[in-house]
């Protein structure tokens, strides 16, 4: 059995209750929840309070509790993955902008971990509110950079997960990039070419 059979066939279980497949999905999907949490980290900068394994138990946490999901395949799986991370991330990144300049920052040891600075919690709400306005033009197109920019999700991935071709992700990214860039600059005066090693992929 395949790794994305297995995955499929254990979420499956899941959802109809089986309180035991949570346990025996957590090793099969582990390491790719890891790659997904690292792509969110390498995006920001080497002291963030918040650590990749956390991220990824707190993602986990919520996506076995998806007990209303039908989950569909592996891909889906991710998919959502993406998504709780990218929630996850924002919530913190919300959380920080409302402490006050010069509070005590807990330092971690892991190299995936990272604190948001004032300027880049700013400018990752600025993204999130921008991708929440595109996602009313171009639901796609905003979930196309969900999976991509927050999810670390290759080409041929995220045309997985959303049932497309690859050149279609492709025709996304490329409009959704340049739409994303004009509203970050017209409504916040935010140059993505200075947003930082993050904004490399956008």
């Amino acid at each position: 059995m395949s790794e994305s059979q297995e995955v499929t066939l254990l979420l499956s279980a899941l959802t109809r209750g089986d309180d035991g497949a949570a346990s025996k999905l957590i090793p099969v999907v582990y390491d790719e929840l890891r790659r997904l949490a690292g792509g969110y980290m390498r995006r920001e900068r080497v002291d963030h309070t918040l650590q990749a394994t956390a991220l990824v138990h707190e993602a986990y946490l919520k996506l076995v509790e998806q007990r209303s999901v039908n989950w569909q395949s592996r891909a889906h799986f991710f998919g959502v993955a993406a998504q709780l991370m990218r929630r996850i991330l924002i919530d913190h990144a919300r959380g920080h902008s409302r402490k006050k300049r010069g509070g005590e920052q807990k330092k971690v040891a892991l190299d995936e971990a990272f604190v948001f600075s004032e300027q880049q919690a700013d400018e990752l709400l600025a993204v999130d509110e921008s991708l929440d306005r595109l996602a009313k033009i171009d639901p796609r197109q905003s979930r196309v950079v969900e999976l991509r920019f927050f999810g670390g999700l290759s080409v041929e991935e995220s045309a997985e997960v959303l049932g497309v071709s690859p050149k279609t992700v492709k025709r996304d990214w490329s409009v959704a990039k340049a739409w994303l860039y004009a509203d970050l600059k017209e409504r916040y005066g935010i140059d993505a070419a200075t947003m930082g090693e993050r904004q490399s992929t956008v």
